[in-house]
């Protein structure tokens, strides 16, 4: 028995339209917030996208879509998709072991995903929406230490919050104004 990450098929072509290099913050902010929008668009996962880039080439490395009901996988979270698919690309577990690695999301981890930034590798954390922005469309972010930003930047990784807040927050309010699927162990529509 063995689980396989299938992406949605829109994916490739989506990524291989956007403009390479991604050199600003913003224009990888776009891209992590654009896939979340399209997986919506799609009906093929939740409203949640992240991308793993090279600090230094500013290429990207890694793409994410949240797949928790495609897949039926609960930790199949956008964060945790593009760390696994950057690490399989790189063919290392430690994203930052040769180069600077930014991790950029749609939106704050979640209590699961904060626990995976460190031992990913990466050396960079940006997030579009916040925390209170995802639980307003009723999603359930678990619980982080109340200096999470703090702890990761003492252990080296620099973190910047709130790029493009305004339309990744859209993205999560469209989402649950479309009756999308709220998952979490303590809803009853799944």
């Amino acid at each position: 028995m063995h689980c396989q990450v299938i992406l949605p098929e829109w994916l490739d072509s989506f990524v291989e339209e956007w403009p390479d290099p991604l050199e600003t913050v913003e224009q990888r902010m776009r891209l992590a917030v654009e896939l979340s929008a399209e997986n919506v668009r799609h009906g093929t996962g939740g409203p949640f996208g992240a991308i793993v880039v090279e600090d230094q080439s500013n290429h990207l490395v890694g793409v994410g879509v949240n797949l928790v009901t495609t897949l039926e996988l609960s930790i199949a979270h956008a964060e945790i998709v593009a760390l696994s698919l950057a690490q399989s690309a790189i063919s290392n577990w430690n994203l930052g072991a040769k180069v600077d690695v930014q991790l950029v999301t749609s939106c704050e981890p979640c209590a699961m995903c904060f626990g995976a930034v460190p031992w990913s590798g990466v050396t960079g954390l940006v997030w579009g929406a916040r925390k209170e922005d995802a639980e307003t469309a009723g999603f359930d972010e678990g619980d982080k230490p109340g200096n999470w930003v703090q702890t990761l930047e003492n252990r080296g990784i620099q973190t910047q919050r709130d790029i493009l807040r305004e339309e990744a927050a859209a993205v999560l309010a469209r989402y649950a104004r479309k009756e999308g699927a709220i998952y979490h162990p303590g809803k009853n529509d799944l």
